[in-house]
């Protein structure tokens, strides 16, 4: 009778794992993302039940990775360990020992408008649409490559986001409503079945926007213009599908009239 390898044990625990956080309810996202790091962690922990928190904390020292991967990271194994020991696999309280992660305080990085406006110029059709969606609309990368014609609903976009919560999001631009409304399924379809990849449109986004400019600070440069226009910082968290204001003041950049304002009101 063959013996059973490290390997074997690990790849019954991701079956077993997986099939409860699609029982729960997980995006296929986030699912793709705690498996990355648990198969990057079974090159090191041969055991994953038999683990001690020595070897997760040397797992999460890792050197090469930044502190928001830490805390990635960090996040993954807390949900594989708080699984495995409802299944009564591990010590209840293994999760809640890992080191919690310090990640310093990011500092908004808006997108100029010269840097979109120079990136819509030259952009196909399908970039300048990702490029409005993200600039307009405050959509992640992923979120913009699975933009369906169903999702909306007269000039409202109903997105799904982190977690599998959805979102509505007004759409002004009558090109962006013309374009999801005529869309035959996907808005960007993939080669062979589905929607294109989040990776192609992240990267599509970067290769469009000059001087190092990304996706994301697109989603910055959103925020900030919305939340000068409002002073609504829930509003602007809700449209970018925040939990929490904490998150969305890390994407608003305060216009310097609006501080020179609140000076010149104290004095």
């Amino acid at each position: 009778m063959p013996s059973t390898t490290a390997g074997d044990v690990w790849s019954s625990a991701l079956s077993e794992y997986v099939a409860a956080e699609r029982a729960a309810g997980r995006s296929a996202g986030t699912i793709r993302l705690h498996r990355h790091y648990l198969r990057h962690l079974a090159a090191q922990v041969r055991a994953p039940y038999s683990v001690t928190l020595a070897q997760l904390d040397r797992y999460l020292a890792h050197g090469g990775w930044s502190p928001e991967t830490r805390k990635s990271a960090r996040g993954s194994l807390a949900s594989f360990y708080r699984w495995a020991a409802r299944m009564g696999y591990v010590d209840e309280q293994l999760a809640d020992r890992l080191p919690h992660v310090h990640v310093p305080e990011g500092r908004p990085r808006p997108a100029p408008e010269t840097v979109l406006a120079a990136a819509l110029r030259v952009a196909d059709h399908r970039t300048r649409l990702m490029l409005l969606l993200a600039a307009h609309a405050g959509l992640r990368c992923s979120e913009v490559s699975r933009v369906h014609s169903d999702d909306l609903v007269g000039r409202t976009l109903y997105v799904t986001g982190k977690g599998g919560k959805t979102r509505t999001v007004p759409v002004l631009r009558p090109e962006l409503v013309a374009a999801i409304a005529t869309a035959d399924g996907w808005l960007f379809p993939g080669r062979t079945s589905g929607h294109l990849a989040a990776s192609t449109v992240t990267a599509l986004l970067s290769d469009a926007l000059p001087g190092g400019w990304t996706g994301h600070t697109l989603r910055h440069r959103f925020a900030t213009r919305a939340y000068a226009g409002t002073s609504d910082l829930l509003a602007v968290g809700e449209l970018l599908g925040h939990s929490r204001p904490e998150t969305t003041k890390r994407y608003v950049l305060v216009p310097d009239e609006h501080l020179a304002a609140a000076v010149a009101a104290a004095a």
